[in-house]
């Protein structure tokens, strides 16, 4: 009875001495292998990247002539196109003196221009024998050769002006045609014979929609 009467009414503990619970800390051991896998891959990843991303196979010699040379064809029809350009620019007309033998031969054969057209489009853009390095730049300086010959046709079906505002319209216009035509020559032979592709503006969409 002795037992039961202290078990009664002994007084139990105060709440407050009971030991609080306190948060778990994130372990540092675990975190350390952690920051240490994330950092080495992603250090990996960019160094990956960039080895596949600078390896580029080279273009042979000759496919880097031939697609060069391809963009001759729009050249050559374009320079009719500066021939008031070269009137008010004697400097001009001096630098390109050297190309007249080679104009003067080009027109001499009776639809030289045809016949080059398309023996560039079916012997080469349509001749899976080459790349399509090759084929690209063809296709390019094809598609280049007919927006320089649109002008043409619509200067035959609404006539030349001879004086006024609508002759210094089609001296503007020659002239801003040739410097297009000239600027992306230099700059497609330039890149061709460094390997590279060079994507005319107006020109490559269409070209990379025929191949």
């Amino acid at each position: 009875m002795a037992t039961f009467s202290l078990l009664r009414f002994s007084p139990l503990p105060p709440l407050q001495t009971l030991p609080k619970s306190r948060p778990l800390l994130p372990s540092p051991i675990v975190q350390i292998p952690l920051r240490l896998k994330s950092t080495a891959a992603i250090r990996s990843i960019p160094r990956s990247n960039t080895i596949l991303a600078s390896y580029r196979p080279a273009v042979p010699a000759s496919n880097r002539l031939l697609a060069g040379l391809a963009y001759s064809l729009p050249f050559l029809n374009s320079l009719h196109y500066a021939r008031f350009l070269f009137a008010r620019f004697p400097a001009a007309a001096a630098a390109a003196a050297p190309l007249v033998p080679l104009v003067s031969a080009y027109r001499a054969i009776p639809y030289a221009s045809f016949v080059a057209f398309f023996a560039l489009y079916l012997g080469v853009v349509r001749n899976p024998a080459f790349d399509r390095f090759v084929r690209f730049n063809s296709m390019q300086a094809v598609v280049l050769d007919v927006l320089l010959a649109l002008p043409v046709l619509v200067q035959r079906v609404v006539g030349v002006p001879s004086r006024g505002i609508g002759f210094r319209l089609l001296v503007l216009g020659y002239d801003a045609i040739f410097i297009f035509s000239a600027a992306c020559f230099f700059y497609s032979l330039a890149n061709c014979i460094l390997g590279r592709t060079p994507y005319l503006p107006l020109v490559a969409a269409a070209a990379d929609r025929q191949l």
